[in-house]
């Protein structure tokens, strides 16, 4: 019998590592030299090592034992929304996320669709109780899974105002929890806190803050389901611990609830980082992003297209998207196994200091009345705006590249003639409740100063 292959090996101490790694170093000060700081605070060391850890690892609560492909499509002439749908359930989709600003016959939108395969997730431009029980009737009847993600707090926080107002927006969504309170009707929408420049810790506390408003609303509702949805940028391993961390923090709350610790995790990749110069570097972008969220324990997930941010919906792109996921999960090996950091000494120290930061800072915003109040007194607007300024000057100083972009630029990349949609924010003057979180790109003010010189 062959012996076990490290017997051969003595084990080596932490304190053992360091002091060689300072032997290497020559007087170089170790903590200048190897150790780096993240936009959330945290030392990041250049070697992780068991004798760090004092407790052995827990489970992460609800982690899923498998992940759906996704595909977004925005609901507007009736008929090509059924045809697209049956398109992208033919080429490999296991979820459809459907943006809607209107009402719409489901039986058109739907016809054909085989229920048991797929799982309906929707996105509310708009708020109509009445139409939301035909969509319950109608699934009902189809036996569908359905995740209704309505988020009437994600609309004052991305938009200014609430759907109706306060008082119509609530009654709503009591009326549609007392109907079905085992169905999942609300999603916490934490996507414009990344794609605005919130920093990680920001991300999962107020995403923590955010659903305790539900939380706390809905107490006596024992059945309440609760639904995520994240973006993904490209501090690759990070994302993976944020994604693990969100998990563990959504269990701590709903336990003082007595609530269900599980949650349901959707993920899309961050708009913040992505360019329209250079755009098919946005795929190799989108591809570690996916696999983040995917590593992390995401349930769903779905892809921007590479060229989203400058041409209109096109079968191209969204077939580009969509086989970067199948990829990842047919020929990468994505799906075999369900919790493949678990471990891994790096992931779980940052999932547990990402955890602490930010309870440490879901308690201050409670302290300060909670996530409500802190919106309307504009106090997560400015730090999300100071957080992006952060970043911002580190890209702007070349401190944080984007290739293509801010380093190795190719001159002769014109893009003036191919924007068939505006990639910028847009300022349009209105009145709103609270002043809205407004997503921004990094590269957005070198962009336009280059299409302005493009001969």
């Amino acid at each position: 019998m062959s012996k076990p292959l490290f017997t051969a090996f003595e084990p080596v101490s932490s304190k053992a590592w360091k002091q060689k790694i300072q032997f290497d170093l020559k007087g170089a000060d170790y903590n200048e030299t190897l150790v780096w700081q993240s936009l959330e605070g945290i030392n990041v060391k250049p070697y992780y090592h068991r004798d760090d850890f004092s407790q052995p690892f827990n489970a992460i609560p609800g982690h899923p034992t498998h992940w759906d492909i996704g595909q977004h499509i925005y609901i507007g002439d009736e008929n090509i929304t059924n045809k697209l749908t049956l398109d992208v359930l033919d080429r490999g989709a296991d979820a459809l996320i459907f943006t809607s600003e209107k009402v719409f016959d489901p039986k058109v939108v739907f016809a054909g669709v085989d229920f048991g395969n797929v799982t309906i997730y929707f996105q509310w431009r708009f708020l109509d109780a009445s139409f939301v029980k035909t969509l319950r009737s109608f699934f009902t009847s189809e036996n569908a899974r359905v995740f209704y993600g309505i988020d009437i707090i994600g609309n004052l926080a991305a938009t200014g105002n609430w759907y109706h107002d306060l008082k119509t927006d609530h009654q709503i969504l009591d009326t549609l929890i007392s109907e079905a309170p085992s169905e999942q009707i609300i999603s916490v929408d934490t996507t414009h806190y990344q794609n605005a420049g919130a920093n990680m810790v920001q991300q999962l506390a107020y995403a923590m803050a955010h659903a305790n408003e539900y939380l706390n609303y809905f107490d006596g509702n024992k059945d309440l389901n609760m639904s995520f949805q994240i973006a993904c940028g490209s501090n690759y391993f990070f994302e993976i611990a944020k994604i693990r961390a969100l998990r563990k923090l959504y269990a701590a709350l709903a336990k003082e609830y007595n609530f269900s610790e599980r949650c349901h995790i959707v993920a899309i990749p961050s708009k913040r980082n992505k360019t329209i110069y250079d755009y098919n570097i946005n795929m190799l972008r989108t591809t570690t992003e996916c696999m983040s969220a995917i590593l992390g324990g995401a349930d769903m997930i779905y892809n921007l297209p590479y060229d989203g941010l400058y041409h209109k919906s096109n079968e191209f792109g969204e077939r580009i998207s969509r086989n970067q996921l199948l990829i990842l999960k047919a020929e990468s090996y994505f799906d075999m196994v369900s919790n493949p950091a678990d471990g891994s000494y790096y992931i779980e120290a940052l999932t547990s200091e990402l955890a602490e930061k930010a309870l440490s800072l879901f308690k201050n915003m409670e302290e300060g009345g909670g996530f409500l109040a802190q919106l309307k007194e504009g106090t997560i607007l400015r730090k999300i705006k100071e957080s992006a300024q952060k970043e911002q000057a580190l890209f702007d100083e070349e401190k944080l590249i984007l290739l293509g972009t801010n380093r190795h630029v190719n001159p002769k990349d014109h893009m003036k003639n191919d924007l068939e949609l505006y990639p910028f924010v847009k300022m349009k003057a209105r009145k709103t409740l609270v002043a809205p979180i407004v997503e921004r790109r990094l590269a957005e003010q070198i962009e336009q100063k280059r299409l302005e010189t493009e001969s």
